[in-house]
């Protein structure tokens, strides 16, 4: 029989511990206020706002006194619920159940009458936490979504480190009329969380004696103050001829608002300019983890807080109507709003525009303005998930006539351009601004006269010191360039490699003209594979058999199979096949490929070309053309026309279809 735990009801008598003295209580209240504070703070609504809730929670542990005896009792037994975690004894198992119940009563009030104590009481400055890790931020998302019973269950669980029975007692005690459920709500929370939910409290995400200060409006409190004293002569003249007038009837007391929702209160933080993420600038450089969560905030307007705040409020309503804003949206990207606190990338001008980057964890975000105020601001959003040390290399900060300008990742320590289509002319360096900003980087001609390409190398401070390729597709992040190296040349069958060797530069040559099809659609990054190389029959040289993988940010890849004659000069022919994007061919998961087609020799005689990938043992074709070889290439003199048939045989994996069969064997027109 399945077991669970049970939480009984038990005697509220008996869960109280003993009412000790004044000065025991304030002895204890001054040894562990942050600890109280920080209880009281997690038990709070997040609904009441980041300033009030610290407030509301400072003001709740210092009115614990109150209840505390004048006078020094005498001896005590020792309380119902156990002291746990080296506490010193009863007192603080007074102060916490006290703090407890009075932060449970004060989430069950309306939220315009939490914080209105006498002390604290802060004028002129908002406080608020640190902002924490992302973590810590999801955590507090789904803090909000819970009940204040289960925040506190969870609270004592965690923070406190009680028991269940003794939680059960205390919410019991506490008034909470379903501590059980409380409980279990707390539980499912803490499983999901893991091992990491101490450390997470304890984090700075929730630490209200740990704060921020930021003013108030100033311009607003100057319009009040002036305000003030027009309402206050207004009232001494009312007041003359006040007894003239009759007694009008009491006034309809206002309608509460309603409670903002934890989603509303998300998206509050969301938009708060003063909550935005920063990584400390050399964090790069001692992290496990090199990607866009690494870059500091760069440009010389991170401190404007309301171009920040343009930005981020721009972001927020991007699904619906923002007039003078237009909106662009790479394909696959999320266009929902931010659910928490980005990370702040750049704020600066840039070629007469103002220039916000933002990262949420899976997205980049562009905010653009005119800095002369005239004309419509720019959002785009474009998708950045599961970056790395190359494909969050860089990200375009401005398009102009003269091309774009890139703002490079801070592990970058050379930038240059050199054009794909000469490979034998050395790349031009890139100069590079104090902010990481690249000079223009000229834009492709549509008729693939010239193709530039970023090429830059990592710093050896992240033992990641290698040159690579990235090409500008029109969108925020340029897409990384590999290639694999035909069999027969002495290179091993393993991942991609670097294209910035004078083999990749010369493969690359023949493959670039077909990127300028590829702009504005979503792609990461692009790998040229030469599967096959094939001597041509009547010893017309050898062709090289390639598959071009173009992979976009959610996994799904364009390829294209191509056969390329001798002449560097000769642009490949593609191979008919599947016009499918989500297909696993030519990727890690999609190591095995035959393709084939018809070839006409100089001297006029027609033949039939098949080869496959390096793992292919036999190739056999069926149909016009009728004809079966042992190993990895096919060469067959005919007259014959229509589509050919061809199976391989990979030892282990079965028979493997020929490309131009695949679409039809898997269900396509």
């Amino acid at each position: 029989m399945q077991s669970h735990d049970t939480f009984p009801s038990t005697d509220i008598s008996s869960a109280a511990p003993p009412r000790p003295s004044r000065n025991d209580a304030e002895a204890a209240l001054v040894e562990h206020y942050p600890r109280l504070v920080r209880l009281a703070h997690l038990i709070l609504p997040p609904a009441l706002g980041r300033h009030r809730r610290v407030l509301a929670a400072h003001a709740l542990v210092q009115k614990s006194l109150a209840a505390a005896a004048p006078s020094r009792p005498g001896p005590t037994p020792a309380p119902t619920v156990p002291a746990q975690r080296g506490e010193p004894g009863p007192v603080l198992v007074w102060l916490r159940q006290g703090v407890v119940s009075a932060a449970l009563r004060a989430a069950s009030r309306p939220r315009w009458s939490l914080g209105r104590t006498p002390l604290p009481t802060v004028m002129g400055l908002r406080l608020f936490p640190r902002a924490g890790s992302d973590d810590e931020l999801a955590l507090e998302s789904r803090l909000a979504t819970m009940t204040p019973d289960a925040r506190a269950a969870f609270a004592l669980r965690v923070l406190e480190g009680l028991t269940a029975q003794s939680a059960a007692l205390l919410l019991t005690a506490a008034g909470v009329p379903t501590p059980d459920e409380a409980l279990h709500a707390a539980e499912r929370l803490r499983t999901t969380v893991g091992t990491d939910a101490e450390s997470l409290l304890h984090g700075a995400e929730f630490d209200p004696c740990t704060v921020q200060a930021r003013p108030t409006d100033l311009l607003r409190r100057r319009h009040r103050k002036r305000f003030t004293a027009l309402v206050a002569a207004v009232l001494l003249v009312a007041s003359t001829t006040a007894v003239l007038t009759l007694r009008p009837e009491p006034p309809t007391p206002p309608t509460p608002s309603p409670p903002v929702t934890a989603l509303a209160a998300a998206a509050t933080r969301a938009t708060d300019p003063g909550l935005l993420l920063r990584t400390p600038a050399d964090r790069w450089s001692d992290t496990a983890r090199v990607d866009l969560t690494q870059w500091p905030a760069r440009g010389t307007r991170t401190g404007d807080t309301a171009l920040l705040s343009r930005a981020l409020h721009a972001w927020a309503q991007s699904t619906g109507d923002r007039p003078g804003v237009r909106v662009s949206v790479t394909p696959g990207t999320p266009t929902t709003p931010p659910a928490a606190p980005a990370r702040l990338l750049f704020a600066g001008t840039v070629d007469g525009s103002t220039i916000v980057l933002l990262h949420d964890g899976g997205r980049i975000i562009r905010y653009a303005e005119p800095s002369t105020g005239r004309g419509g601001a720019v959002l785009e959003l474009a998708r950045a998930d599961d970056s790395d040390v190359t494909t969050g290399a860089a990200v375009a900060v401005s398009r102009t006539r003269l091309g774009a300008r890139f703002l490079l990742a801070p592990w970058i320590d050379e930038s240059a351009v050199r054009d794909l289509l000469r490979p034998d002319v050395p790349a031009r360096r890139l100069a590079v601004s104090v902010d990481g900003v690249t000079d223009p980087v000229p834009e492709a001609p549509g008729d693939c006269r010239r193709l530039p390409a970023l090429q830059v190398r990592s710093s050896t401070r992240i033992v990641e010191d290698h040159s690579f390729l990235l090409a500008d597709l029109g969108e925020l992040s340029p897409a990384h360039l590999t290639w694999s190296p035909a069999p027969g040349t002495g290179a091993p069958a393993r991942q991609p490699r670097e294209a910035t060797s004078a083999a990749g530069l010369a493969a690359w040559a023949r493959t670039a003209c077909a990127l300028p099809g590829l702009r504005g659609t979503g792609v990461r990054a692009v790998n040229r594979w030469e599967f096959a190389r094939q001597a041509l029959p009547e010893r017309a040289g050898r062709a090289t058999w390639t598959c071009t993988r173009a992979e976009n940010w959610d996994g799904h890849g364009r390829v294209t199979v191509a056969w390329e004659g001798e002449d560097a000069h000769s642009r490949p022919v593609r191979v008919p096949g599947p016009a499918r994007e989500d297909t696993a061919a030519c990727s890690r998961f999609g190591q095995h490929l035959l393709a084939g087609t018809y070839w006409t020799a100089p001297s006029g005689a027609r033949y039939f070309l098949a080869a496959g990938s390096r793992a292919v043992t036999t190739v056999t074709a069926r149909g016009p053309v009728s004809a079966t070889v042992r190993g990895q290439v096919l060469a067959v003199r005919t007259n014959a026309d229509g589509q050919v048939r061809l199976t391989g045989t990979v030892p282990g994996s079965g028979e493997l279809r020929g490309w131009e069969e695949a679409e039809r064997y898997s269900g396509g027109p």
